[in-house]
């Protein structure tokens, strides 16, 4: 069972909770054995000019125990996210109430929206690292809602798996980009290219004006110039982690300023690729979105989860732990409105 939370502050974190091995899978060889999936850390917010006023709190929207990534804000004001283990995507009203959005969704882990409404979600099936035994169903990128547009996009490149693909955003002409240790590109066609090389890639992001596209790598993110094809060229640093960590998920506002999530919270950029600061978070964060009316609020998701005595929710040894929190701000600016991601 998930358990669900109502909207708390930080600071009050004693929370109605199911059973803590809800959403523990078996550890395979070489994963962690079990634990805590994270820690709580109590921040503080300072300013940054017209993005986040100094002392902004984060709220607790949400927790459980069987996961929460790859996530996407709403027209109305709603979040989705998606839940790979239980094979669902889940969504957060703006007054955090939480419901099942699509079902048997093939191990959706990330999530996006085109111009036409489709929900396309990077298909990890059954490659989840908490698995044991074969996996016969290939991973891909796919249409899951509505239920009559459902069509694999992509599965392979090149002959190959795409295999287990982490984010995605598609641009408004249907060009879907993901990544999946490198970086890709699906065009409307259904033909599949990949994009730039000796990359670590994980999280994935498009320009307010879809001119540049941006990628992780490590601790720096790159950045490409988008063609009127769709195909990405001229790789190049963009911007380097300033706060330190590696990059995960990101989302930009309407301003352009690009928001990346980093072991140590989010550190956002000018369209130029300067440091402007970070915004600290209560647990160690990976995906990010702009939602909420207006998306004028910032919501993260987070590892780990806490049981109702405050203590953090924790599994035996050799069971995989994926307790996961989402978390919401205030924010100054407001996400860009052209794409939902």
């Amino acid at each position: 069972m998930t358990a669900f939370l109502p909207r708390v502050a930080l600071g009050v974190l004693c929370v109605v909770l199911g059973c803590a091995d809800a959403g523990a899978q078996a550890a395979p060889q070489g994963q962690p054995p079990g634990g805590p999936a994270g820690a709580l850390r109590q921040v503080t917010v300072t300013a940054i000019s017209g993005v986040i006023a100094a002392g902004a709190k984060w709220t607790l929207a949400w927790q459980g125990t069987n996961n929460a990534d790859g996530i996407v804000g709403v027209d109305d004001g709603g979040l989705l996210f998606a839940q790979e283990q239980p094979n669902r995507i889940s969504k957060l009203d703006p007054a955090d109430k939480v419901s099942v959005f699509v079902e048997d969704t093939r191990g959706a882990g990330s999530v996006t929206i085109d111009a036409r409404g489709r929900l396309i979600a990077a298909q990890r099936t059954c490659t989840d690292p908490g698995r044991s035994g074969p996996c016969a169903v290939p991973p891909a990128i796919g249409v899951i809602y509505p239920d009559a547009e459902r069509r694999i996009l992509a599965e392979q490149f090149e002959g190959r798996s795409i295999g287990r693909p982490n984010d995605l955003v598609v641009s408004r002409q249907g060009t879907v980009y993901f990544t999946s240790g490198g970086a890709f590109a699906v065009d409307p066609s259904g033909r599949v290219s990949s994009v730039g090389t000796n990359l670590r890639t994980n999280g994935i992001m498009l320009s307010p004006d879809e001119k540049v596209l941006y990628v992780t790598n490590g601790p720096v993110v790159v950045a490409f110039d988008v063609q009127a094809d769709g195909a990405a060229r001229n790789q190049r640093d963009f911007a380097k982690l300033e706060a330190g960590g590696s990059g995960d998920g990101m989302t930009i506002d309407e301003a352009g300023r690009l928001y990346v999530t980093s072991p140590p919270g989010v550190q956002v950029f000018t369209p130029d690729g300067k440091y402007l600061g970070l915004i600290p978070t209560p647990r160690t964060v990976a995906s990010v979105a702009f939602a909420g009316p207006g998306k004028r609020t910032l919501y993260v998701t987070g590892s780990g989860a806490v049981n109702p005595d405050g203590s953090e929710i924790s599994t035996p040894a050799g069971v995989r732990n994926n307790a996961k929190s989402i978390f919401k701000i205030p924010m100054l600016t407001q996400g860009f409105k052209g794409r939902p991601k």
